[in-house]
């Protein structure tokens, strides 16, 4: 069922593309902006039913400020937040906050889509990921914060990196390798080390994951 959409994300990339997916399963998507903290402003003026609010990891004090304004200036609208699994506290603090539903950053479209369904029904809306990886963590607390961005920065090499870098920016192959001053060949093949490395089934996918674990801020 269609729903009346805002996209919001601190990377204008990720919200452009997430809108456009959205769009493409026949959701309206009334705006698209960057950063979170605009979403205010964003929904002036327009009447969606659901908000989805990406969230980075996070290095601001609060970064559920935006939401809290956003529900107490328009309570009527739903909102999922779109983040890294994190704590079992960051997802609770976004409930407090008055999100609707929580989802990863990095999820397929087909959860997305269900969380807004869920919502715009007047549910809650958490992916099974989001739960399992917070009970895990408060039943098996880790001695060390688990580091994603500098796990993955360990296991690309250097041109692997400034080939993500370049993803991330939307450049094609051909583009990465007039760039880099390198062949097609070899672009295309850091290119696919770069998706296997990262997991990621799509260029998006891969740039979304870097932007979340803040991988791509540490590259660049």
């Amino acid at each position: 069922m269609s729903a009346r959409l805002v996209v919001v994300d601190d990377h204008r990339l990720m919200a452009e593309a997430l809108g456009t997916a959205l769009q493409q399963r026949g959701h309206r998507v009334l705006a698209v902006g960057a950063p979170s903290a605009a979403v205010v402003e964003l929904v002036a003026g327009r009447r969606p039913e659901v908000c989805l609010l990406g969230v980075g990891p996070a290095a601001e004090q609060d970064p559920y400020e935006p939401l809290r304004r956003l529900r107490r200036d328009r309570p009527e609208i739903a909102v999922v937040v779109l983040g890294p699994l994190g704590s079992p506290g960051r997802v609770a603090a976004a409930f407090a906050a008055g999100a609707a539903g929580y989802v990863r950053s990095d999820e397929r479209i087909e959860v997305v889509d269900r969380a807004i369904a869920r919502v715009r029904a007047g549910e809650a809306a958490v992916a099974v990921e989001v739960l399992r990886g917070a009970f895990e963590q408060l039943l098996w607390p880790s001695a060390e914060p688990d580091d994603e961005a500098l796990r993955l920065l360990r296991v690309l090499t250097r041109r692997e990196a400034q080939v993500l870098v370049r993803i991330a920016e939307g450049e094609d192959t051909a583009a990465i390798a007039a760039g880099m001053a390198i062949a097609s060949s070899t672009a295309r093949t850091h290119v696919q080390r770069v998706l296997m490395k990262l997991g990621a089934r799509s260029r998006l996918e891969a740039a979304a994951v870097a932007a979340r674990t803040g991988l791509l801020d540490r590259l660049r």
